[in-house]
This record gives structure tokens, C-alpha cells and sequence, in this order.
């Protein structure tokens, strides 16, 4: 799995993963990580995780991983083709405001991104999606219609989703992501949110 630390780029392997994961008995996997802000907060706020950010994109990341915690990594892989050194790993998965080939994937059912999903998540794994009204708009479609495509999609797949839920400029502000911030100042300060659970018999959901 190729993963980068400011302007280097390394290789890890499953065994370095287990080694991090003897250290760090949780494990949290953040999908279109961006510039990566989010992770490298949760890893400094969460210790005992590791947390995993994927991003297709190089460039965005130099900057916080170089100066990320030692329990955050940044991997570099599409969504649609997960890496198989992530399998079974993830009692959480976040998904922040995706867009593109994410987002359409989340709302058509790509196979690629719930097959990557399944694989990465553990027994009763929790799923956060927040989702950008205006990233719908684009598509075609509000918030809310987009919100129930995506929670259909979650549903088929073997993910039990509660009822999406706004967020407000408060809630927005409380989101440590570049993009949630841009949302809480701007003309429409909301979006909605997707939570779910992986329908697996198993391990117990772990919340930090």
C-alpha cells in the first residue's frame, strides 16, 4: 500500500500494519481524505486509534502528513480499489463530503466502492457520510433526495442506516474538515448526514 509522509513515499505492508495495530487496537478509515486535516485530528484527539486517511490525491497531503501523529497514516488509492491491506481493519469509516466519482458511486451503488467498503469494515463497523447539498446540485437532485438514494444504496448493501439528519453551521463548525468549515461560512451553511452499521454478526461497535 503506497502511503506518504510529506515528500516521501513509502510502501506498508500488511505485517507493518499489525505492528501499528499492537499499538493502536482501534482503527478508524477516513475515505477522500482531501488535505487531510480530519485525520490528523482524530489522531491526535484519539490515541489509541489508527487512523488510516485514503486520497487519490498526493499533493493536498504533503503538508499534514508531514506534520501528522504517529498513529495517522495517509495511503494513496482510489476509493473504487481499496487497498487489500485494509481488509478487516476499520471499527469506523467516515466519508466527508464526497464528490465525483465518490459521490456518484454512493448514489448509483458502484460495486467497486460497496465491495471496498465491506471488505475494510469490521463486524458491526460505524459509518459516518456527510454529504454536500449543494454536490447533489450538481447531479440533479437536493439534499435530501440524494440522502435517501445513498441510504438505499447503504441499505442493499448490507449496511443498516438510521434516518438522515442535517447539520447545521454549529454542527458544521464542530467538524474538524477543511470542507465542513467552507460549508458553515458560506450562503447556505448546511449539509446532512448519513450514519450506519455494518450488519455482520461479531464484534461489538467501538465508539471513541
Amino acid at each position: 500500500m503506497e502511503c506518504v509522509h510529506g515528500k516521501q513515499r513509502t510502501e506498508i505492508d500488511r505485517a507493518a500494519l499489525d505492528r501499528c495495530m499492537a499499538a493502536h487496537p482501534y482503527r478508524w478509515i477516513d475515505l477522500g481524505t482531501g488535505d487531510g486535516r480530519y485525520v490528523q485530528h482524530l489522531a491526535a484527539a484519539l490515541p489509541r486509534w489508527l487512523v488510516i486517511g485514503v486520497d487519490a490525491c498526493r499533493e493536498p497531503l504533503r503538508e499534514r502528513s508531514r506534520r501528522g501523529p504517529p498513529n495517522a497514516i495517509f495511503a494513496i488509492a482510489n476509493a473504487l480499489a481499496l487497498p487489500p491491506e485494509l481488509d478487516g481493519l476499520a471499527h469506523r469509516v467516515s466519508v466527508n463530503f464526497p464528490w465525483g466519482s465518490l459521490l456518484v458511486g454512493l448514489i448509483e451503488g458502484d460495486g467497486r466502492l460497496l465491495d471496498g467498503l465491506g471488505r475494510v469494515s469490521r463486524p458491526q463497523a460505524l459509518l459516518d457520510v456527510h454529504l454536500n447539498g449543494g454536490a447533489f446540485a450538481e447531479l440533479g437532485l437536493d439534499a435530501e433526495q440524494g440522502a435517501a438514494r445513498v441510504s438505499a444504496v447503504l441499505t442493499t448493501a448490507g449496511w443498516r442506516c438510521a434516518a438522515p439528519a442535517p447539520l447545521g453551521a454549529r454542527q458544521l463548525r464542530s467538524l474538524a474538515s477543511t470542507w465542513a468549515h467552507r460549508l458553515a461560512h458560506g450562503p447556505r451553511p448546511w449539509a446532512i448526514t448519513v450514519r450506519a452499521v455494518r450488519l455482520e454478526s461479531g464484534t461489538a461497535a467501538v465508539r471513541p
